[in-house]
């Protein structure tokens, strides 16, 4: 079968393996869709300290059941339709006994540990299916939009963090799929008043806004948006600031422009070699000011996110907006890389 292969930073190859074999624990897939974050852009660059040896890329996976081990459990059918998570808890360390399966002290992740879905055929291992976090794909969900659930699932996770009221002034750092997928939780799921996303490439912010209709778009490549934002809410500054892309000045810009008992979620990392920033203590202190991180999301919170696309509350089709075969994947990092489109997904 033709699968993407990580072998370093810089060198990944499209190449013919072996098809996997499925064990007695684990359900084998014939992948229908993978779709690609900024993330697989990193790896494909930089490389990843989990990844350790040659691998199979591509965590953001659909497909259909074509095996089952004989030792797992469940409602599983040959045929069935299903979406996976990317980072597996262990669901035994302190965290996951407490409930916190996202900051999981031993988390392993499909497309690093695991071999992952930019691939014909992938094997759900045994890590997976102990957490509950393989899924069926609900009636009338596509196999391209399952597959875009889990960064929906990691935005779910971060705003059911931040408490977003009913009637909040909301600002979206990032016109990217995040960026559009937390625009789309705000108002779909918490009702969220005004809507401002931000970016620096006006034409990505363009693509963007004509996909999920935020209520203000600022170009803060032109604009300080600080002042804008400060301006647009008679001083009173945002309630909620989503600072969706890895850049240092977005996250201390949020901290000027959050309001009294604002909320502030730190969603993208930052460059390792560039990881501080200038905060001003007293903003934090006296304006009582809520500042979250938000890392990856846990089993149920795919489960909800799939189930609020299936009700289309969460529509994701139209965000999808390159569809791109297998053969050509590595086009697809550049056009992530370029953001030349919102989604770009893999179907092999």
């Amino acid at each position: 079968m033709k699968a993407l292969r990580f072998y370093a930073p810089g060198d990944v190859r499209l190449e013919d393996i072996p098809e996997p074999v499925c064990g007695d624990d684990e359900i084998k897939i014939k992948v229908k869709n993978c779709s690609t974050c900024g993330t697989d852009v990193k790896i494909y660059k930089n490389g990843h300290q989990n990844i350790t040896g040659v691998t199979t890329m591509g965590h953001e996976v659909a497909g259909e059941i074509v095996e089952i081990g004989k030792n797992v459990a469940g409602d599983w059918k040959i045929g069935d339709g299903v979406q996976s998570i990317a980072a597996v808890p262990c669901g035994e360390c302190h965290e996951c006994r407490k409930g916190w399966m996202q900051v999981c002290e031993n988390q392993t992740s499909v497309g690093y540990q695991y071999d992952g879905g930019f691939a014909e055929y992938m094997i759900v291992p045994q890590q997976v299916l102990k957490v509950d976090g393989l899924n069926k794909i609900p009636e009338g969900v596509g196999y391209d939009e399952a597959s875009a659930v889990e960064p929906f699932a990691c935005a779910l996770n971060a705003q059911e963090l931040l408490g977003i009221e009913e009637g909040d002034f909301v600002v979206v750092f990032g016109a990217g799929p995040i960026g559009c997928m937390h625009t789309r939780i705000a108002r779909g799921v918490y009702k969220a008043g005004t809507l401002a996303m931000v970016d620096i490439n006006a034409e990505r912010l363009k693509m963007s806004a004509d996909a999920v209709k935020p209520d203000i778009t600022i170009d803060s490549s032109s604009v300080d948006v600080v002042k804008k934002v400060m301006e647009l809410t008679d001083g009173r500054g945002a309630d909620v600031i989503i600072t969706a892309t890895p850049a240092n000045v977005t996250q201390e810009q949020a901290l000027a422009m959050a309001a009294r008992n604002g909320r502030i979620s730190f969603f993208g990392g930052l460059p390792k070699t560039d990881p501080t920033i200038t905060c001003d203590s007293n903003l934090v202190h006296y304006r009582q000011l809520h500042i979250h991180g938000a890392n990856g999301s846990a089993p149920e919170q795919h489960k909800r996110a799939l189930q609020y696309v299936a009700s289309g509350q969460l529509p994701v089709k139209d965000l999808i907006t390159r569809h791109i075969k297998l053969e050509d994947a590595l086009q697809a990092f550049d056009i992530v890389a370029k953001g030349e489109a919102i989604k770009v997904t893999v179907e092999p």
